[in-house]
Order: structure tokens, then sequence, then C-alpha cells
């Protein structure tokens, strides 16, 4: 599957002095991960805190798939709504949720302040706008629902928009604690961080099919067989392939760098900058004065078509983020498309699968995908080394509650 195209930014950012050779033998390990993008790079690292005897194999390059075409924007807020999920799921469930994502984000500020290459992880606020009049409610009981279950926020009025921005919005949800990453380094320096723990880490070696057995799984690849305790799928948008019970649609997203500005004090805090619309525009700056958004969902278009499609869906965005930010000197400096994935309810696969004997899926699809695959990698970290909990539940791969709209 071809995850990305067009031209992504974050791999002109990073040489990496590591390389990850094919795998060209034989190998055990207690844990083997199949994936070398984020879902597996936060699993390698807290495995490896824990001693496990880990090995990661990819058929691409490490970071080259989904990784290299994420945008980099970490918030704990979602695509849905607290109150949609307490709606949904009810009210523990959704609570929970939210608790999770917010935890993920400190647990993934904690991790990138130690990492030996740095990730240009940045805290930054969040601001939400209502795309029209219409969405004031929706946000103000979003608010409401926030501040009663103690999540930091605060709900603009139009003039407090314009008074921090060169735009006005008919209202705005402004949080704290959120964070923007440079995923491609931060994989990298992940997988740095690992190594160094003893994690085997083998790029251009494809999964080709695994053996379950009373033992284990014993993992057939392109360059030797794997025999592990307990394997690990975290294959991204590709484990869709693996199983039979996909659980999940794909689509195509779309999303701009801007060449370099010499200031961008207009931007308040730098905040994330997104919107109520479905799909919405995104929008973060970069520390080297870019602008970088994102947006015009659709349905993958046909592989001839992908590479001018990305260009001509750049151009929009770039009149998009001109609509908010007027420079006379903005242009694309880089443009892509990539595939990315939603549940149909909104919550992301982790755990085990009944067909699946001695394994574990990480499907942190949605909108927040670094998030879900950091508390999804504290999920199984647990379940790998015998620790209970209970938080897997709530992703269970064999769930059959009927989503409400959100």
């Amino acid at each position: 599957m071809d995850l990305v195209y067009g031209t992504p930014f974050w791999p002109s950012t990073f040489n990496t002095n590591s390389t990850y050779p094919p795998l060209q033998t034989d190998i055990s390990c207690d844990c083997l991960i199949i994936g070398g993008g984020m879902g597996g790079a936060l699993t390698s690292e807290l495995l490896t805190e824990r001693g496990v005897n880990t090995v990661v194999i990819d058929k691409r390059k490490i970071a080259h798939g989904s990784s290299s075409a994420n945008t980099g924007l970490l918030q704990y807020t979602n695509d849905k709504t607290l109150t949609s999920c307490i709606h949904t799921f009810g009210e523990k469930t959704g609570v929970r949720f939210y608790e999770l994502c917010r935890e993920a984000m400190q647990k993934l500020t904690q991790i990138a302040d130690k990492l030996d290459t740095d990730p240009w992880f940045i805290p930054r606020t969040s601001f939400c706008f209502a795309s029209s009049k219409d969405d004031i409610a929706m946000l103000d009981e979003e608010y409401q629902t926030l501040k009663r279950y103690g999540f930091e926020a605060e709900l603009w009025n139009s003039d407090k928009i314009s008074n921090h921005f060169p735009f006005s919005k008919p209202a705005a949800l402004y949080t704290l604690g959120d964070a923007e990453v440079n995923p491609y380094r931060f994989v990298h320096a992940l997988f740095e961080s690992a190594n160094k723990r003893g994690a085997r880490i083998y790029g251009q070696t494809e999964m080709i099919h695994c053996e379950f057995d009373d033992d284990g799984v014993l993992c057939h690849t392109s360059g030797g067989k794997i025999r592990a305790s307990k394997v690990i799928f975290a294959a991204g948008y590709e484990t869709q392939a693996i199983k039979r019970d996909q659980g999940a649609y794909l689509q195509t997203t779309y999303a701009i760098a801007t060449k370099p500005l010499p200031d961008l004090k207009e931007w308040h805090e730098h905040s994330l900058i997104w919107e109520t619309a479905r799909p919405y525009l995104y929008m973060r700056t970069t520390p080297d004065g870019r602008m970088i958004a994102g947006g015009l969902d659709e349905e993958t278009p046909r592989e001839d078509q992908r590479e001018i499609r990305a260009k001509h869906r750049g151009d929009t965005l770039l009149e998009e983020v001109r609509s908010y930010f007027p420079l006379d000197d903005l242009e694309v400096d880089y443009a892509w498309g990539a595939v990315f994935g939603n549940t149909h309810d909104g919550l992301p696969f982790i755990g085990p699968h009944p067909e699946y004997p001695h394994s574990y899926f990480l499907e942190g699809y949605g909108g927040n995908g670094t998030v879900y695959s950091m508390f999804a990698a504290s999920i199984l970290a647990d379940a790998v080394t015998g620790v209970k909990n209970g938080d897997m539940e709530l992703f269970s791969l064999t769930r059959t509650s009927k989503p409400t709209p959100v």
C-alpha cells in the first residue's frame, strides 16, 4: 500500500546516523513488533525500559511510512468531542478516554525531554474555532463538559479572537496541555533510545506470514524467521490487510509546509489551530518559521492521479491559509498526500484478537494517532509483562457497540 505521495517535509529535517539493515538470519526474542512507525517506536521504548528482549521489523526504511507524513499536532482533545464520547459510550468510558489522552500527552512530554536527538517537541495551546455561528452552541456545551470533568479550557468570543489573531470567528475553544512535534525526528529518536537498550531493529524486512503455536509465534520474513513469545502488530493502516475484520475505513488527507517566513508574530502563542467543520482545516507552525496546514480529506484517488492531486490540493490549502493569515510571501515549499484511517465509533483498536494467539494489535486510528499510540504502548507494555490494565477493555478489537453520530 502506498501510504504517502507528493513530497513530505519532515524527512528533509533529519539525517540519521543510525542504520537499520534488513534481517538476514533466524533470530528469537521475547516480543516482536511489526511496524517501524510511531506506534512501534513508542512501544519499543516502553518495552526496553522494562528489560523486554525486543525486535522491530518494517518492510520500509524506518519512519518512512505514515510517520513521515504525520503533521505533528498532539492534543488531548479529539475529533470526537468529550460530550459526544459520553453520549456514545457513557460517562465512565467517555471521560476515561479523554483522561487517557491527557495522560498520554504528559507521558509524551516526559519521554521527549530525555531523548538524545531533539524531536522538536514544543508545548502548545490549542485553538478550535466555530466554523459558523451554528456551531457556537456545540462549542459552549463542550466547554461546559470539559470544565465539569476537570479539563482546562476557555471559551473565547469573537472579540477576544480578533484581538489575538488576524481573523475573526464566532467563538473558539482554547485548551492547554498540548504540543507540536517533528514526528519523523521523534520516531528516529525513540528507536535510537530503544536500540541503546538492546532492541534489534531491522528495516526493509517484510513480514510474509506468521504461524501460531503453543510456544508463541514464528514470523516468516523476507530475510529470515523470528521466533517470538509475543508479537505486536503496529503496522499502522496496513494492519487492515493483516486481519479479516478490518473495523476501520481509509481515506486520504493532504498537507503543506510553507517556505520559512520572517516572523509569525500575528499567530497567537503559535497555537495549534483547527475548526468545528468536517472535514476540518488544521494549522501549526514549525521552529524554522514555516506554517503547516492540512485537511481536504477525501476518498483516495487513483494511483495515476495521486501526485498531481497532492499538488493541486496543496495549492488549495495555501489559499485557505491565506484567508486566515494574509501574508504576501506565503508560498508552498512541500505538499503531500497520505492515507489515514478512522474507526466507525471514534475509538482506536488496542489489544488481543481471538484468531491470533500470543498477539496484540495497536491500531491508533483517528486524527490523534500519536496520542493514541502513546497510551496504547503503555497498555501493551503492561500486557506483555503480565501487568493487568483494565483500560484495554475500552478498545477491544471485537467490540460490537454501534456508534452514535458525532
